[in-house]
Order: C-alpha cells, then structure tokens, then sequence
C-alpha cells in the first residue's frame, strides 16, 4: 500500500483565505493578505516536515492575490465614480 503524505492545515487556510478574498468585497484585502501569509508559513512548514499541500499553496497565493487586485480595483473604481458624482454641478430650475 502506498503511503499518504497529510496536507498542511495552512495551506487549507490559504486557499480558503484566497477564495474567499474573491467573493468578499473590502475585507477581501484583508483575508487576500492573510492568504499570503499562511501560503508563505505553509510553505516553509511543508519543506521542514516534509507534508504534502504544494498545489494548494500555489492555488492560494493566486487567488489571493487576485482577490486584492480586483478588492483595491474595486475601491479605486468606486473612489472616481463618487469623485465625479460630487462634482458634477447639476442644478434644478
């Protein structure tokens, strides 16, 4: 029988966190970041205790950083959109 390596808890955690940063606006650039910093911790537990997880640390880092691209997209879009709302002079006779 072959053996099976378990995957690092963080690596889940990453990916969860990258997901998720995708679908939650404005908080998506916390969880996003937090994606990045479990992807990083995993990564070094991974290579010290030799579990498995790679694709899912790899699948985490891209979606989140994604998931922050398109959070702080999002918030610059919304930024010029009310910008431009304010400062049209739209007057009413």
């Amino acid at each position: 029988m072959s053996e099976f390596k378990r995957s690092n808890s963080k690596a889940i955690v990453s990916l969860i966190m990258g997901v998720l940063s995708l679908f939650i606006p404005i908080i998506g650039i916390i969880l996003g970041i937090l994606g990045l910093i479990f992807a990083s911790k995993s990564k070094q537990e991974m290579n010290l205790t030799g579990e498995s997880g790679n694709g899912l640390v790899t699948a985490g880092k891209v979606c989140s950083i994604i998931g922050i691209i398109l959070n702080v997209l999002m918030i610059l879009i919304f930024m010029v959109f009310f910008y431009f709302v304010v400062n049209t002079d739209i007057s009413t006779y």
